[in-house]
């Protein structure tokens, strides 16, 4: 019997959801969003912003405050079963049992959740590239591989919403670009949310991108419309050692040259020192966050 689920696609609204954790901390606040298959979307934040209570909403983990979560819309709440058959979830800190073999440990996830194909596991170890791992000992793997093991449980059932929170930290740059073509695969028939801190994965392959600080919403669209609305924001000049930062800029990179230091900043107004600059998703979502979304709402 072939575990493979043909692919539809979803709707799920996020309608005036709030937040608020028994010790008073609200963690999210009126937040509106509507998320439509196919997606790859990126969620951009500091770290306790809200991103990691949002992706816990979302499989359920938690209940809102206030407002309400639709999958196909239908409450969230009152259907469970049918979200755990379409999610897929990485959390940031996911545990591996260290004395099972891959095949194993995915194997027990699958039971766990209702499958017990053995082509669903061959599948998923395939897509991610442990098919030669399958008898090793996840105490003997690498942090990357690791990760891979993650991965591999959150796709177990040709899920249709996958959740990934923080999946590429700690990881080696060219690690982090093989999951990158992973995640991008993923997303051709699916919702892929990506909740990260890391720009420049966002950059590479999210076609959407949420910026959400102190628990609100501050941009919600393409990466190339955050970055349109910062135009005019960054400057670049040099410096010497010991200069002062000037009023009401923040500086992004400093870069030692034979003139100086290159400085990059943004600010609301460049000083007339600086000369403009193109922004970058990574400049453009700083800015957002230093103004609380300003114009780029």
């Amino acid at each position: 019997m072939e575990s493979h689920k043909e692919a539809f696609n979803i709707k799920i609204e996020i309608n005036n959801i709030s937040k608020t954790y028994p010790s008073g901390k609200q963690a999210l606040q009126n937040i509106n969003i509507t998320l439509e298959s196919p997606n790859l979307i990126g969620i951009l934040g500091p770290n306790g912003a809200g991103k990691t209570t949002l992706m816990k909403l979302l499989t359920a983990a938690l209940t809102p405050t206030q407002g309400g979560i639709y999958l196909d819309e239908k409450p969230l709440l009152s259907q469970e079963k049918q979200l755990k058959a379409k999610l897929g979830y990485l959390p940031q800190s996911f545990g591996l049992f260290d004395e099972l073999t891959v095949w194993q440990f995915i194997d027990y996830m699958a039971a766990l959740k209702g499958i017990h194909c053995k082509t669903a596991i061959e599948t998923v170890l395939q897509q991610v590239n442990l098919a030669d791992q399958h008898k090793t000992r996840i105490r003997r793997l690498s942090g990357g591989m690791r990760q891979r093991v993650g991965i591999a449980q959150a796709l177990l059932g040709n899920p249709q919403l996958i959740i990934l929170d923080e999946p590429t930290v700690g990881l080696d740059p060219e690690e982090r670009v093989k999951f990158r073509n992973i995640f991008s695969e993923m997303a051709r028939d699916k919702i892929v949310l990506l909740s990260t801190h890391i720009v420049e994965d966002v950059q590479s392959i999210c076609n959407r991108v949420l910026v959400i600080n102190k628990g609100k919403i501050l941009f919600d669209g393409e990466p190339s419309a955050l970055i349109a609305s910062t135009a005019g924001h960054v400057g670049v000049y040099v410096s010497q050692i010991g200069d002062p930062v000037p009023d009401n800029c923040q500086v992004v990179s400093k870069v030692n040259t034979t003139q100086g230091i290159q400085c990059r900043i943004i600010a609301s107004k460049l000083p007339d020192f600086a000369e403009e600059a193109e922004p970058t998703l990574e400049d453009a979502y700083l800015y957002c966050i230093e103004n609380e979304g300003g114009t780029a709402i």
